[in-house]
């Protein structure tokens, strides 16, 4: 898929030559590897992502549909919301910040919240990602197309899918005060600037993707089972197309 026959001792040489050039091949990989690492450089996954973001307010349900699809589809599930929560907790030098501008509903800045995201894409061994909550802004989107581009070394990343929860104000403000996990977020004062946010900001990144074609609306109302219903279809298209 991805040779002519000649003499036999043609063909030996060849064959003979072909080892020692992949071998070196292979050489020059490992040494090249090696040296980016020392100097810091991470070197691009040698599989090109598929990308799906999932966008959707407070409450749209979004959390639990990204666990049905990697249980289903097999993805690695990064929550933009849990990245930033974990550094929070973590106590670093963004953590501080990062907890006061959630508090205000705001937010976080690009660069912070891309580089989370970009460090567990580089640890992740697989090469389908399912980006939940993520973009929130048109500063966010372009920030992850310009750093991943950076480092898969190819202009213009983009998501293959991106899934919006279209949900009631009423039902997500409802569905956030009843989960209970504790979140710093979890409160009808934030909940509120939070929708006034993404109504504002988020809105116009929905609306690009769809321009793209890029965009699938899911309605999030019903079962789980049900809501998923919707967004079975699209993945599965996917892996009979790969």
């Amino acid at each position: 898929m991805w040779r002519r026959v000649a003499s036999l001792s043609s063909s030996i040489s060849s064959s003979f030559l072909a080892q020692t050039a992949s071998r070196l091949n292979t050489w020059e990989s490992l040494t090249t590897g090696i040296a980016q690492q020392a100097k810091g450089v991470i070197a691009p996954k040698e599989k090109t992502p598929f990308i799906t973001f999932v966008l959707g307010g407070p409450g749209s349900g979004k959390g639990t549909q990204c666990i049905k699809i990697v249980e289903t589809f097999g993805f690695a599930h990064l929550s933009a919301g849990d990245l930033l929560r974990r550094e929070i907790a973590s106590k670093s030098a963004d953590g501080a910040m990062i907890l006061n501008t959630i508090k205000e509903g705001k937010i976080v800045p690009s660069q912070v919240t891309v580089k989370l995201i970009q460090k567990e894409m580089e640890l992740s061994d697989n090469h389908k990602f399912l980006i939940d909550g993520f973009p929130r802004t048109e500063e966010n989107r372009v920030s992850f197309e310009q750093i991943l581009s950076e480092w898969q070394s190819q202009i213009g990343v983009e998501p293959n899918v991106v899934l919006f929860f279209d949900c009631p104000e009423e039902e997500m403000v409802k569905r956030v005060l009843n989960r209970n996990e504790g979140r710093v977020d979890d409160n009808l004062e934030t909940i509120k600037k939070r929708l006034t946010v993404f109504q504002a900001l988020s809105l116009p990144v929905i609306n690009y993707y769809s321009e793209k074609g890029k965009l699938y609306t899911i309605k999030a109302i019903g079962t789980e089972d049900e809501i998923f219903e919707q967004v079975r279809p699209i993945f599965a298209a996917f892996e009979t197309v790969g």
